[in-house]
């Protein structure tokens, strides 16, 4: 969506909206009613299209929430309401996002080198016929293979991390590291235990001491199925417009990788301490975030647990989707701009066709109009 048809979309909001506003009033310093009412089009127009039963989107700008609002059904059969604040989505892969300042939190504490091979702080994960960096895993150019078959479904509760290795431990690497890149969510199982052999803490432990809890992230938790978890959603699936229940799934053998539940705020609380240096330091978030490269010299577009790019503005982004069985999220970074649009629904599949990029554009232009 260029800038003119942005426009047209907030004077259409402007005049056509004749609903009473119902989102939070978070920030006093700007007023972004316009950009909000058009943002809101967005929203209804991409649940209306895909069926979806409920959806949590929020926004910051330089720092500042400045909408945060909820759609729909956290559970439909009870008519509960989503709450931004306090209903807990399955964020899938923008779990990665979050485990990856764990690896930022450990190198700065000079307890590990990503440049080291897995066995380092793995020493019983099998050898390969190419060694595996820790770098290499993260980004996704290890050769480490991604799910088969029903994997995705899985409904095995597993105790712990490194039983979740077993899954995939002894296959043969896809591809000489380095030489090729393929998204594996099993990487990041390798990942997760490569952070317990560096920190000598439970993964699960160490995530809420050093990343949720210093950054007040207290609606994010692992999503522990065989437990009841207050303002957690319901989760549902759309097959041909009917809208059911999600299969009963365990996703135990993933956290790092797509086992997390979380608010769309404590999304944006993540993202503000990591659009710049401060809760990381300078080098360790510009590894993180900074595409890797293939031996041909080919980017990735994907440093460690963060995608990136530029949207048809041109503007640089850092960002994360994320898809589960119940579940797909949408978290985006524009570190210049000072904008974060975190969304995260209750459906599968559901297509967002760019709306997280195109409401990041209504608050950039809103800026660019204020100037």
């Amino acid at each position: 969506m260029n800038k003119f048809q942005i426009v047209i979309v907030i004077f259409l909001a402007f005049f056509f909206s004749c609903q009473p506003s119902s989102q939070k009033e978070i920030s006093e310093k700007e007023n972004y009613s316009l950009q909000i009412d058009s943002a809101k089009v967005l929203v209804n127009l991409l649940m209306e299209t895909n069926k979806t039963p409920g959806m949590a989107v929020s926004v910051a700008v330089d720092g500042e929430m400045v909408w945060s609002e909820g759609f729909g059904y956290a559970d439909i059969e009870n008519e509960i309401e989503v709450d931004p604040s306090r209903t807990m989505f399955r964020i899938g892969s923008v779990s990665k996002t979050l485990t990856a300042s764990a690896i930022g939190k450990l190198i700065d504490a000079e307890k590990i080198d990503t440049e080291e091979i897995v066995q380092t702080y793995v020493p019983d994960f099998p050898k390969k016929k190419y060694p595996i960096t820790v770098k290499q895993a993260a980004g996704h150019i290890a050769g480490i293979r991604h799910y088969k078959g029903n994997e995705f479904l899985s409904d095995r509760y597993y105790e712990t991390v490194r039983e979740g290795l077993d899954i995939f431990k002894n296959d043969t690497l896809l591809f000489k590291p380095g030489t090729a890149y393929s998204y594996s969510s099993y990487g990041w199982n390798l990942i997760s235990a490569v952070i317990e052999g560096a920190s000598g803490q439970d993964f699960l432990t160490f995530m809420k001491g050093e990343i949720f809890d210093p950054l007040d992230m207290t609606s994010t938790l692992p999503d522990m199925a065989t437990k009841e978890i207050p303002n957690r959603t319901k989760f549902y699936v759309v097959d041909n417009g009917s809208v059911d229940p999600a299969p009963y799934v365990d996703n135990s053998y993933k956290w790092a990788g797509g086992g997390f539940i979380a608010t769309s705020e404590d999304l944006i609380k993540f993202g503000k301490a990591h659009m710049s240096a401060g809760f990381l330091s300078e080098a360790s978030l510009n590894e993180l975030q900074s595409t890797q490269r293939l031996e041909s010299g080919e980017e990735t577009n994907y440093g460690m647990g963060w995608g990136s790019g530029k949207d048809e503005n041109g503007f640089y982004y850092v960002r994360h989707s994320g898809g589960s069985v119940g579940g797909i999220t949408q978290f985006v970074i524009f570190p210049e701009q000072g904008v974060i649009v975190a969304m995260v629904s209750n459906s599968s599949p559901l297509n967002y066709d760019g709306t997280h990029l195109r409401i990041a554009s209504l608050f950039q232009l809103a800026k660019g109009l204020s100037k």
